[in-house]
């Protein structure tokens, strides 16, 4: 390695990943270890904040030593260390931010924050050899379902989001009700590969509607009630078969899908933009980065998709901190973490 380089590391702890990464000045990811916790919470159905805080706390100092380990570096090289602090759940948060408070000061080095959700849209912008920004900025995932008025790097201001459930939360409570498997995501895209996304016409809520906002509740419902039936009813739907899931996993995600390119034309057109970022989990789906690269093709946008490997949690898209660094955004070591979801 050479000497004179700066490497940043970064910490992701934000949900139910840990995760570090060292980036180089030049934006060269040179480690991105995840630890996932997708076994922990499986049984769930989805993640248990005290379990993933307690999985967060026994494996972020092996993921930090794999992180320099496969960056072939030690500590005393680091430029700087960057957390994410904001969004998501309050143990997993402080887990990380304690890690990174820590070598902060015992190394006399700079302390930067990193928003969680901006550093979904700076994915994007990694995988370019020109500045994306200003653009429009969807961040699609399972806490998330945001439209951003992204005017420079460091400016993300929201302009539309859901009301109720997020995307990724929606593909997994689906998922449940089909009996499969979890994460979501994943597993709905492998059903519906074989089923017809016409099957069922179901609710695209606010796909009109003039104001920037989702809705996915209704739609989990129609869900439900087209698979196990309406109590109340007394017409009951057919017994779910392999065929019947496929249908009903292919018209749910044509039916989010269609809703989320429908949401992002109308911000880049009420915005007057030409360039459409889109990260996070539900970033990774197949259908959904086909839809979208359909629609900006065809109406003249350009489109960033971050690629599939920084779609879901990771520390790597908190390389943005450089830019923090840049401009003086060095945080104190009374540094707080802000739970919770942005709506």
């Amino acid at each position: 390695m050479n000497q004179s380089e700066e490497y940043l590391l970064a910490i992701e702890s934000s949900c139910d990943e840990t995760a570090a990464a060292v980036i180089t000045r030049d934006m060269r990811i040179l480690s991105n270890v995840v630890s996932s916790q997708t076994r922990l919470h499986e049984k769930f159905g989805g993640v248990v904040p005290e379990i993933a805080s307690r999985a967060h706390l026994e494996r972020i100092l092996p993921v930090i030593d794999d992180a320099l380990k496969q960056a072939e570096i030690t500590l005393d090289q680091l430029t700087a260390v960057a957390v994410a602090t904001e969004p998501g759940l309050v143990g997993s948060l402080l887990i990380g931010l304690t890690a990174a408070k820590t070598l902060a000061l015992t190394l006399e080095i700079p302390l930067i924050a990193v928003n969680h959700i901006e550093g979904h849209l700076f994915a994007c912008q990694m995988q370019e050899d020109h500045p994306l920004f200003p653009a429009i900025g969807l961040v699609v995932s399972g806490g998330h379902t945001n439209l951003y008025h992204c005017s420079e790097t460091l400016q993300f201001d929201l302009i539309g989001a859901t009301i109720d459930d997020a995307a990724g939360e929606a593909f997994d409570k689906v998922a449940k009700i089909l009996g499969l498997t979890y994460p979501g995501g994943p597993s709905i895209q492998k059903a519906a590969v074989q089923g017809n996304p016409k099957a069922f016409p179901f609710p695209r809520t606010f796909i009109k509607d003039p104001e920037l906002r989702f809705s996915f509740s209704g739609l989990k419902t129609a869900v439900l009630y087209e698979a196990l039936g309406n109590p109340g009813a007394k017409k009951q739907p057919p017994p779910l078969t392999e065929d019947r899931i496929a249908d009903l996993a292919a018209s749910f995600q044509a039916t989010v899908v269609d809703v989320l390119v429908a949401k992002c034309h109308q911000a880049l057109t009420q915005y007057d933009y030409s360039t459409l970022c889109v990260g996070g989990g539900v970033a990774a789906n197949a259908l959904l980065r086909e839809r979208l690269e359909a629609m900006t093709t065809q109406s003249g946008f350009h489109l960033s998709i971050a690629p599939p490997d920084l779609c879901t949690d990771n520390a790597a898209m908190a390389a943005i901190a450089w830019h923090h660094l840049d401009q003086g955004r060095i945080a104190s070591l009374d540094l707080d973490v802000k739970p919770g979801l942005v709506r």
